[in-house]
């Protein structure tokens, strides 16, 4: 939309204009009264008004004087001065010999103030009304000199427009400063913010270990941003909890559910943002209320998924403002980024184990079994060769505690080296595994399943290896009596299901001897883009599902 002329530079900024108006306003006063003993004597009419003009010249000036102006005075927008300047020109001048008087320049002086102060369509306006009240008199009263009015009525509309002009080619330098300024200013202030990026950009470290990245991007981010509490929370999809990994003034390792998370950081879940919070309630923020009366909450995003969240709270109120949210938003990309490529890593690594484990499988075969194997038949040779009872005894002993090392060896390289392949899929080496299990252990299992295709190698290894996970924690540490195992695939929807009737264990628990575990089979399943679930409670079993979606 086009800007109206006279919106370029309102009235209430006169200031720059004033020096130039009160000079045009004397100068023509005095030129004025300079001219006026070389028309003729001094009579009363011109004496009179000459000094009602050098009153109202002192007035105006008075008015304008820095001491004199009050904030709140609203004449500054006022048309009345103006109008009062002119007419008092236009009846100095009627009196005092029409356009041929000593004071026609002061009408330029109004006209000029006018167009400055008000634009030049007010401007041009007032110089046609001063113009009339001065030209109708004189034509009335027999004046024939039309050139020469039309050349004063010409001058004033002249002098209108030029000072309107000037009003607007200010206005619009003005504007063009203030805005530069104002980019400067928001330039500057970005500077500072990229500074601190880039210094925390210098910091990022090279870790991947999921445990170190959380740690140094707390510690980055309390080196930008002061806080008396600050945390990580990720989100632990087997128990769908938020935990605290890492912070200070809080409790590490503290589980919520969504509904339990703090108001403040429960609206950060939804965002992609960060966000502020003046004033914490007592009760809304993630630490002690002597701690938290101020806070920033961000989200962790990453592939357009919500992998964590940052809080920090300060124990004054409205102590974080706009320049640390714009701080805290512009850090959460490269900490996310950070986190996820850990948390990808860790999956990498657990594959690569996979590989390693099998190696290790066999060398202990080849090595260690043997070697036990070897043990055991020399102590059958020297048991043969010696005639002491109590000696024999003491062989048959340690013999028969090498046979079991052996056999326990050979048990964990089986477990170790089953895995699937090409030729072996998921359901002859589920059913090899579990015939092992029941052997050792006396576990009643149940294995049910549906032959039918089999998925691509790299997804089936890792439901094998989420399953070998669920049945070795339902072996040690669940104290069952009964185990299920259930494998469905209809070539487009996969799903595995272990349960007990074990123990059983509350969801989100810190230091549960099988919490890695968990947390491993979580890893395999987000590797592949299953979803796992657990449902436990204490005494009533255990049932671990991973569902995969196969396209």
């Amino acid at each position: 939309m086009a800007r109206k002329p006279d919106a370029a530079f309102g009235p209430r900024r006169p200031a720059p204009f004033q020096p130039l108006v009160h000079a045009v306003r004397w100068g023509a006063l005095g030129a004025g009264l300079a001219m006026a003993p070389a028309r003729g004597p001094l009579v009363r009419p011109v004496l009179g008004w000459a000094l009602v003009l050098v009153v109202h010249a002192t007035w105006r000036t008075l008015q304008s004087s820095p001491k004199r102006r009050r904030p709140h005075r609203r004449h500054a927008d006022s048309v009345v001065p103006y109008i009062l300047e002119v007419g008092l020109a236009a009846a100095a001048i009627a009196s005092t010999g029409y356009w041929e008087s000593p004071f026609a320049f002061c009408a330029l002086s109004g006209v000029m103030a006018a167009g400055f102060m008000r634009g030049y369509g007010f401007g041009v306006r007032l110089a046609l009304a001063g113009s009339a009240a001065v030209t109708i008199p004189y034509i009335a009263t027999g004046g024939t000199e039309a050139l020469f009015v039309g050349q004063w009525v010409i001058e004033l509309v002249l002098v209108a427009l030029l000072a309107g002009y000037a009003r607007r080619m200010f206005g619009e330098a003005e504007t063009r400063h203030s805005q530069t300024l104002n980019r400067m200013a928001q330039l500057a202030e970005a500077n500072e913010l990229l500074v601190s990026l880039h210094r925390v950009a210098q910091q990022l470290p090279a870790s991947l270990n999921l445990d170190s990245v959380v740690r140094s991007t707390l510690d980055r981010l309390r080196t930008i941003i002061a806080s008396d509490v600050c945390a990580l929370l990720v989100k632990d999809d087997a128990t769908c909890r938020w935990v605290i990994l890492a912070g200070e003034g809080t409790a590490i390792g503290r589980t919520f559910s969504d509904a339990e998370l703090p108001r403040s950081l429960a609206a950060t879940t939804t965002s992609s943002v960060a966000s502020l919070n003046v004033c914490i309630e007592p009760g809304e923020g993630l630490g002690p209320d002597y701690l938290s009366r101020s806070g920033l909450y961000a989200p962790l995003r990453a592939r357009g998924q919500l992998i964590g969240l940052i809080a920090l709270e300060h124990h004054a109120p409205g102590v974080y403002g706009r320049r640390e949210l714009q701080l805290l938003d512009g850090f959460i990309d490269s900490a996310a980024l950070s986190i996820d490529n850990a948390r990808w890593f860790a999956k990498l690594r657990a594959i690569g184990a996979d590989e390693e484990r099998v190696r290790i499988a066999r060398d202990m075969h080849d090595r260690l079994g043997q070697s036990l194997a070897s043990v055991a038949f020399g102590l059958d040779l020297i048991r043969r060769q010696i005639d002491d009872e109590a000696i024999r005894e003491d062989l048959d002993r340690l013999r028969t505690e090498v046979r079991g090392a052996v056999g326990e060896v050979r048990e964990t390289l089986g477990d170790l080296r089953t895995d699937v392949s090409d030729k072996r899929g998921l359901i002859e080496t589920l059913a090899v595994y579990l015939e092992r299990v029941e052997n050792r252990t006396g576990l009643e299992v149940n294995f049910s399943h549906q032959n039918g295709a089999r998925l691509p190698l790299n997804q089936e290894r890792e439901v094998w290896r989420i399953a070998q996970e669920a049945i070795t924690n339902a072996e040690r540490h669940a104290g069952a009596h009964h185990l299920s195992v259930r494998w469905e695939y209809d070539g487009s929807t996969a799903l595995l299901a272990v349960a007990d009737d074990g123990e059983g264990f509350v969801l989100g628990a810190a230091g549960r001897s099988d919490s890695y575990g968990i947390r491993g089979m979580q890893e395999r399943a987000d590797a592949i883009g299953a979803t796992l679930d657990v449902d436990s409670a204490p005494g009533g079993g255990t049932v671990v599902r991973c569902r995969l979606e196969h396209t």
